[in-house]
């Protein structure tokens, strides 16, 4: 993380390190007007899409760990919700449009600061493009999804718990954290 040299605020030279007064945690903060520089995790959004009994993955082109599969997710922007930037990726990484259904899982990695949100979601429109993120995508059947393959391993368990409680037509939300890439699902 690149440490910053001046006060976004005001301007000034010589920020602080330290627990700013009515604070508990160390943080970046300017001496001369107060402001404090948060640090804050960074939100993924992704979806688990399904047609016809088959499962959307992409396979990542860039690193990390491009040739490995994943749901299409990435970080949201500023100023869209989850609902919306989870729909924003899906579209730039494999193409399709899809309507929201419902949340499906909420797994937080603090090691690397970050909260992936999935949701479920309808394929409205599935097109032939799909962004440079993505070398290709591709719907799986379960007994064809290259399990050995997939990006991470909370991303994996996400998608064998969808598929068996597809199975059931009946679904739990989860959350979840592991600073190890499992998640310990609760319900």
């Amino acid at each position: 993380m690149a440490t910053l040299r001046f006060c976004p605020h005001c301007g000034a030279n010589g920020l602080s390190l330290g627990i700013p007064a009515g604070d508990t945690h160390e943080r970046t903060f300017c001496g001369g007007c107060g402001h404090v520089h948060y640090v804050n995790p960074k939100v993924i959004t992704g979806c688990i899409v399904e047609a016809d009994g088959k499962y959307l993955l992409c396979q990542r082109a860039i690193p990390p760990r491009p040739g490995t599969w994943t749901l299409p997710a990435g970080f949201m922007e500023s100023g869209e919700t989850t609902e919306e930037g989870a729909l924003r990726e899906l579209w730039e990484e494999a193409g399709v449009r899809a309507e929201i259904i419902s949340p499906y899982s909420i797994f937080s990695v603090p090691r690397i600061s970050e909260v992936y949100i999935i949701f479920r979601a309808m394929a409205l429109e599935v097109t032939d493009a799909f962004g440079p993120e993505t070398a290709a995508r591709q719907f799986f059947a379960p007994a064809d999804i290259p399990w050995d393959s997939i990006y991470y391993p909370a991303i994996r368990q996400i998608l064998e718990r969808y598929i068996q409680e597809r199975e059931t037509g009946t679904y739990g939300i989860y959350m979840g954290n592991d600073d190890t890439g499992r998640i310990h699902f609760m319900r």
